[in-house]
């Protein structure tokens, strides 16, 4: 008998938009006589669903069913008749989001004639749209020069304030499957009628939150960028607050007194968690009191911290020796928790040369796999974060791809893994990773170097360092990968982050340091404008940080900071974002490359 198979024209691609929580089915509209069994694939991949959680194939009829649909399982799935491959049926799936939103500040008293303003940022697929409401009632008739609405309705601005602006301001972020919203106060008082309430908000709240920490020789700076002021200065010698043990105990042979930290972690803005690799310790400071509080014997030369804030755990990575000889991974658990004494437990992983957590962001906030690797061997072993244990390892022989560095998207599901150089000194192309099927899908286009991805997902930037070019890829709402810039620079990059614009909603800038050279590249997202920041003086040589590939950090300041941070050898830059240029340069603080931001408190 013949196998005769059609696929109705209209029907080789559809489209099926499902919002995030609900189950789908996928139907394969192949038909014929003697149907041989349907195959499934998703990103070209065959699907065994004896391994996947939430996809099946239930049922008679060759269907795929997705019970809980997350942003993960966006993107191309195809079917065909088994051993008839070349007929065969595309469903896209897109994947809608409700908006979620954060405001800022959530309170604020200020006098009247300065200005004030009230920021919200809306996520969610589609983009949301922003209103706002005074006290219950639409603000848009009252907008005029003095009340002025930026970035697509992200920022409320007054210019000049007036007793009557004194209200609760509601942010209402709606798309088409869903609201939020959320309020912001603002209260107008004179100086010499100040409550009680405001001079202790005043007090408590700004001075210890919306600060960096900057861990340098010379201790521990905590600065306040807006002023450029520094609010307290740790020095070496003051004591740790449980064991009355120096903070930076003097070494043999040291002439000053002086301080050794390798990372740092902002743990829910209580805590700060930063290792000294030296001491083979970790140190917790108090954010509340601005002190530290202990610290916890860990293996030898502690160098890379990451809170993962699913679990409330402290991940700790040390060395062993400066050879790297005898690599160990740590956990601390209920790391905010704040007990006397803290316990270190220690993984049964050998061989780990690093690790990689995916972050958190408004629309994941839970993450339960992460992935440990050794880079001298051509595979990651992916890990269960809540239990601590090996799950599986994905070979990556084929491709002949040692791990370096790896990066993550939530949108389509998508891992970034940086490989190691060949001999020769080229760079090979990234590997893509599926996190629904744990398969690799092959390489990222041409696209090489270390893989940066913005705090929402949609854009991953990859920085080959040898040739210095920057390569910007956004993810679509149907889950795929596409190029939108391919900037040649001559900044051989250190390290690189992202600030939500000013100007646009649901847009973000990179901003870049180097390694060598003493500038500052900005990028803006939206059009590929690129700007340059000069003369930020040398940056800590390479050699002065050996703990890792960033000898000059750059840190951002959060969802609503307008101020990022970097280190020269013997200062400290802070740049403004919002207005793309220097703040300041705070001189007198050696090798603060170790630095955390620690945001409403």
């Amino acid at each position: 008998e013949v196998v005769r198979l059609s696929l109705p024209e209209e029907q080789k691609v559809r489209v099926t938009t499902i919002t995030v929580g609900l189950s789908t089915v996928l139907t394969c509209s192949i038909h014929g006589l003697l149907r041989p069994p349907i195959i499934w694939k998703r990103n070209g991949i065959i699907l065994n669903f004896l391994n996947l959680e939430d996809i099946n194939d239930f049922g008679e009829d060759d269907s795929l069913y997705i019970t809980k649909v997350t942003t993960i399982h966006m993107g191309n799935y195809t079917c065909h008749a088994y051993g008839y491959e070349e007929l065969y049926q595309t469903h896209i799936l897109q994947v809608n989001v409700p908006p979620v939103i954060r405001v800022y500040p959530e309170t604020q008293a200020q006098e009247p004639g300065v200005s004030a303003s009230l920021k919200c940022h809306a996520e969610g697929i589609p983009n949301p749209h922003i209103t706002w409401l005074k006290n219950g009632m639409d603000i848009m008739p009252k907008l005029s020069k003095q009340l002025t609405l930026l970035a697509n309705g992200s920022e409320l601005h007054i210019s000049s304030v007036r007793y009557e602006d004194t209200g609760a301001y509601t942010c209402i972020a709606k798309n088409e499957v869903g609201v939020d919203e959320d309020i912001s106060s603002l209260f107008i008082e004179d100086s010499a009628r100040k409550t009680l309430a405001n001079i202790l908000w005043r007090e408590e709240g700004l001075s210890v939150g919306n600060l960096f920490y900057v861990f340098s020789d010379d201790g521990i700076t905590v600065l306040q960028p807006q002023e450029c002021e520094i609010r307290r200065h740790i020095r070496p010698e003051e004591r740790i607050f449980t064991t009355y043990e120096e903070i930076c105990p003097r070494m043999e042979g040291e002439g000053t007194q002086s301080c050794l930290w390798a990372s740092a972690v902002n743990v829910r803005d209580k805590y700060i968690y930063v290792t000294q690799p030296k001491q083979n310790r970790v140190m917790i400071i108090d954010i509340q009191s601005q002190k530290a509080v202990q610290s916890l014997a860990v293996d030898p030369l502690p160098t890379k911290l990451h809170y993962d804030k699913s679990h409330d755990q402290v991940w700790v990575l040390s060395w062993g020796d400066m050879r790297r000889s005898s690599p160990t991974l740590q956990v601390i658990p209920e790391a905010s928790s704040g007990e006397e004494q803290q316990r270190v437990i220690r993984t049964p992983f050998q061989g780990v040369d690093d690790f990689f957590i995916p972050p958190t962001n408004l629309i994941i906030n839970h993450v339960r796999f992460g992935f440990i690797f050794n880079k001298s061997k051509p595979a990651v072993h992916k890990i269960d974060l809540e239990t601590v244990t090996h799950l599986k390892t994905i070979n990556f022989q084929t491709y002949s791809c040692f791990p370096q560095t790896m990066a993550y998207t939530h949108l389509g599901g998508y891992y970034f893994v940086q490989c190691k150089r060949n001999r020769s000194g080229a760079s090979p192309p990234q590997l893509l990773l599926d996190s629904v099927t744990d398969a690799v899908i092959g390489p990222n286009g041409d696209v090489s170097g270390t893989p940066h991805v913005s705090p929402d997902g949609r854009y991953v930037v990859s920085v080959d360092e040898e040739s210095s070019r920057i390569k910007v890829q956004a993810l679509t709402v149907r889950g795929e990968i596409k190029l939108i810039y391919d900037l040649q620079t001559t900044l051989h990059v250190s390290d690189l982050t992202f600030q939500p614009s000013f100007t646009e909603g649901n847009q973000y800038s990179f901003y870049a340091t180097s390694h060598l050279q003493t500038e500052l590249l900005t990028v803006e997202l939206s059009t590929g404008k690129m700007n340059v920041l000069q003369n930020l003086k040398d940056p800590i040589r390479s050699k002065d940080w050996p703990w890792s590939s960033s000898n000059r950090i750059l840190k951002d300041s959060g969802l609503f900071g307008q101020y990022l941070l970097t280190p020269a050898k013997e200062s400290l830059f802070v740049i403004n974002g919002r207005q793309n240029r220097l703040r300041c340069e705070v001189s007198g603080i050696r090798r603060g490359n170790t630095v955390v931001w620690v945001g409403e408190v």
